[in-house]
């Protein structure tokens, strides 16, 4: 469960840039058409400063993604461990209970 949700993520930040490149480039066609060279300066600067801003969120989110990752696979890596020696200790646990079963019967002969 917990890898799909990496899969969605890493999906939705691979679309959010490519919506982002839409964006810029519909925006940028539509001043180009009804604006004059300042106007249109200044528009770009605008949206340059936005996409500076939407790409450093970006980068910050694949950083926490990567980071999340390597959580859940440590985590995965623990409850194996944990789940061996579990397992290892209801073994020995019947081990046990079987000796004690065989001195009980043992005495009661």
């Amino acid at each position: 469960m917990q890898i799909n949700i990496l899969t969605i993520i890493t999906r939705g930040i691979s679309m959010f840039k490519k919506l982002l490149i839409t964006g810029v480039l519909s925006v940028s066609a539509l001043l180009s058409g009804c604006a004059n060279n300042s106007d249109l300066q200044e528009s770009v600067g605008s949206l340059s400063s936005q996409i500076s801003d939407l790409t450093s969120r970006v980068e910050m989110l694949e950083s926490e993604n990567a980071d999340m990752k390597s959580n859940i696979q440590s985590t995965a890596a623990r409850t194996a461990t944990a789940l061996s020696t579990a397992e290892a200790a209801a073994s020995e646990a019947e081990r046990a209970n079987a000796r004690i079963d065989n001195i009980a019967a043992s005495y009661s002969k």
